[in-house]
């Protein structure tokens, strides 16, 4: 089966400021896979070149089969990818029916929105509802459904827990573990044991670099992801 998000010997940063230094990740079209590190190790810069908020330095980036080095962000939205930022996912005054609105524009599907209220049904009961007074996990869960109502083959997502009530971090992990079931999931996140649920393939940067890279279950059990990961 041939890869849906192919990135090889990626470079990229920030102005003069080199993140990461030949990142070659591979990408199935259906599954979980989750972007670890230690802060600073490149993961949301790794996002952002994807989605194309950063450019590619050097190196390439195929999605779908077809090269995204020189198309802009929203044509690869339009193309299949959605994207999830760590800070301001949401659009705090309007309403949450009109935030979801936003993630339909590309494609309006009644049945698309049905879906992921249903999926997220605290999302159904606070249609009206400014999302700037959601709490923090629902503003979450409201950036993964305007997300999906664009109809993503892959979906990016950096921390999706962050700052969520841990209540709402086991319905949040059992949505991305259900979405990963039908497309590509890659999510950036500091909370293990949920990265290594939803995931099935695990990559590590560390200064940028590819550190470690192979199955979930694998890598939880070797002594060198702690090593990765300790501050």
């Amino acid at each position: 089966m041939p890869e849906l998000l192919d990135i090889k010997h990626l470079d990229a940063g920030y102005g003069r400021s080199q993140v990461l230094f030949g990142v070659s990740i591979a990408i199935p079209p259906r599954g979980g896979v989750a972007v670890l590190g230690r802060n600073g190790a490149g993961k949301s810069t790794l996002l952002k070149t994807i989605i194309g908020e950063l450019p590619i330095w050097k190196g390439e980036v195929q999605f779908d089969g077809r090269g995204i080095k020189r198309r802009r962000t929203e044509e690869r939205v339009r193309a299949g990818i959605g994207y999830v930022p760590q800070e301001h996912s949401v659009f705090a005054r309007l309403s949450v029916r009109d935030n979801l609105a936003v993630g339909s524009l590309f494609h309006r599907d009644a049945s698309a929105m049905d879906r992921v209220i249903g999926m997220f049904t605290k999302l159904g009961q606070r249609l009206d509802q400014p999302a700037g007074t959601l709490s923090g996990g629902e503003r979450k869960m409201l950036a993964i459904a305007r997300a999906m109502l664009g109809k993503p083959k892959l979906l990016l997502l950096d921390e999706p827990t962050e700052g969520v009530w841990i209540g709402v971090i086991e319905e949040i992990t059992e949505r991305l573990s259900e979405l990963a079931r039908d497309i590509a999931v890659i999510i950036v996140e500091q909370h293990l044991d949920l990265a290594m649920r939803v995931a099935d393939h695990t990559h590590v940067l560390d200064r940028g670099r590819l550190a470690l890279s192979g199955p979930s279950r694998e890598l939880r059990a070797d002594p060198r992801l702690l090593t990765y990961l300790a501050p």
